[in-house]
């Protein structure tokens, strides 16, 4: 092969160019069941947010990036929102909103998997959350402890 194969290379670049998403302002009309979610830390390390300094975590910002992304990931079918975060309290607050309604058994084995796998990764590994559980939560992989209850309005 000669080593002048590609020397008109850049003739073919194209820069790749990411995809606007649109930020949407949320309706509720466009969704059909909703539920309150709790969550704090299983086996924290910490017993308030306001702690995860020490950790270089900034909690508000964790939060608002990986909920930023799983809206942007999953708007077809769920939206997250932030109610509840107070600094010198050990859990938030979330909003889970689902387009489609769920029948009571579906939401409650639907919602831990959301939590469990498509929340709690970006948490996780994303944002480095790892370091406010201790030995028994990396040893399980399990972030959160959660509850949570369905909104009826």
């Amino acid at each position: 092969m000669n080593g002048n194969f590609f020397a008109d290379y850049k003739n073919y670049i194209v820069l790749p160019v990411e995809q606007e998403v649109s930020k949407e302002e949320f309706d509720p009309k466009d969704y059909g069941t909703y539920y309150i979610l709790t969550l704090s830390l299983y086996d924290s390390l910490i017993s308030k947010w306001s702690e995860a300094t020490k950790f270089d975590i900034d909690v508000e910002k964790s939060i608002k990036t990986v909920l930023e992304e799983f809206n942007k990931r999953h708007k077809s079918k769920y939206h997250l929102q932030i109610l509840e975060l107070e600094i010198d309290k050990s859990y938030f607050v979330l909003a889970l909103s689902c387009k489609n309604e769920m029948e009571n058994q579906e939401g409650m084995d639907r919602i831990p998997y959301i939590v469990e796998k498509r929340l709690s990764n970006p948490f996780y590994t994303g944002q480095c959350w790892f370091k406010l559980v201790g030995q028994r939560g990396r040893m399980s992989r399990k972030l959160f402890c959660f509850s949570f209850k369905e909104y009826t309005m």
